[in-house]
């Protein structure tokens, strides 16, 4: 019976041991370590490769920034672009009793739809 039990802990111990193993194979830096050095062995300007990874690692915050602001820009660069489209789609469509289109631009101000009747009654 002591013979069976001493197994037993010990293949729970080879289990735990893999689990670990595994589980540090499977960590986000681990993945991103394993990618970077197949990429590094494989780019043609692999010391270049080096010092941006080195300059990264030294300075994760700022490249953090970076590459929200970098993020954020594409994605605004997609959305200016569909409601560009949009706003096409919407000119064909969508006409107002004045005969225009009308679609919202975030990027120019608002303007009241009463002021527009207020300017055309005073002249």
């Amino acid at each position: 019976m002591n013979d069976l039990e001493r197994e037993i802990e010990e293949s729970r111990a080879r289990l735990d041991q893999t689990i670990d193993r595994i589980q540090d194979r499977l960590s986000v830096p681990s993945i991103v370590d394993e990618m970077l050095g197949t990429a590094r062995r494989s780019a043609p300007l692999s010391d270049l490769y080096d010092a941006a990874l080195d300059t990264v690692r030294k300075n994760p915050v700022p490249v953090l920034l970076i590459a929200a602001g970098v993020g954020w820009l594409m994605r605004r660069a997609v959305t200016d672009g569909n409601r560009r489209a949009t706003a096409r789609s919407a000119e064909d469509v969508a006409v107002l009793n004045t005969g225009a289109a009308r679609v919202y631009d975030p990027d120019k101000p608002t303007r009241r739809p009463d002021a527009g009747l207020a300017e055309e009654t005073q002249i």
